[in-house]
């Protein structure tokens, strides 16, 4: 691909958290070659607030793929992902690369970050990933998805509220948290309630994480 150098060491950085992880050490040259892809756009386009490609290593890359065990069901069933509100695809882009087979859907309002997308699934050749430049609210495509995810996104009352529709009947939420939100699962609308919380460790950072997975209530 034709993107500036990355820093040294970013390679290694990456395997490491890699392997903390479980991940194959071969997807370390793909996530490398979207991370520079975002560095290049991030300096015109301004799509994420981290600008040095270490940080972003570990708060873009390696905390998106923190939950890439929860989405196996999805990849095993062939079912879909929403990942909504992703700014410059994440966590979707990175748990494309690394879950071959996921079909993704990369929601997105902003034109400039899916103009952004568009071009990284492009040169990433994301063949089971595609970009819809809309409104959550608005997205058309109702049932369609085994799971839905957001990252740093809104409240879980929000998330439902906006992206619900989505959602096939036994589809999922899949939020990712900070601290475990007791309070946005205490307002959770009727109908929809708390399926499981998972503590996730992201490699490299010392802050709490948490999956939150929302079901509908039966």
């Amino acid at each position: 691909m034709n993107t500036p150098a990355l820093p040294a060491g970013l390679d290694a950085r990456l395997a490491a958290g890699l392997d903390a992880l479980g991940l194959d050490r071969r997807f370390v040259a793909p996530l490398l070659d979207y991370l520079a892809l975002l560095a290049r756009w991030n300096k015109t386009y301004n799509l994420t607030a981290v600008r040095d490609p270490a940080e972003m290593v570990d708060k873009h890359l390696l905390d998106s793929l923190a939950m890439h065990r929860y989405v196996d069901p999805l990849v095993e069933s062939g079912g879909a992902l929403a990942d909504l509100g992703t700014g410059a695809g994440l966590p979707g882009i990175p748990l494309a690369i690394v879950k071959p087979g996921l079909r993704v859907t990369l929601v997105e309002s902003a034109g400039k970050k899916a103009r952004f997308m568009r071009e990284a699934v492009r040169q990433l050749g994301l063949r089971d990933v595609r970009v819809a430049e809309s409104r959550i609210e608005a997205l058309d495509e109702p049932g369609a998805y085994g799971a839905i995810t957001a990252r740093a996104l809104a409240t879980l009352p929000l998330i439902v509220e906006l992206g619900g529709h989505l959602l096939r009947e036994d589809g999922v939420l899949l939020a990712m948290k900070g601290v475990h939100p007791a309070d946005e699962i205490a307002a959770l609308p009727a109908g929809w309630r708390l399926e499981a919380s998972h503590p996730l460790r992201v490699p490299g950072l010392d802050a709490e994480r948490h999956l939150v997975i929302v079901e509908r209530a039966h």
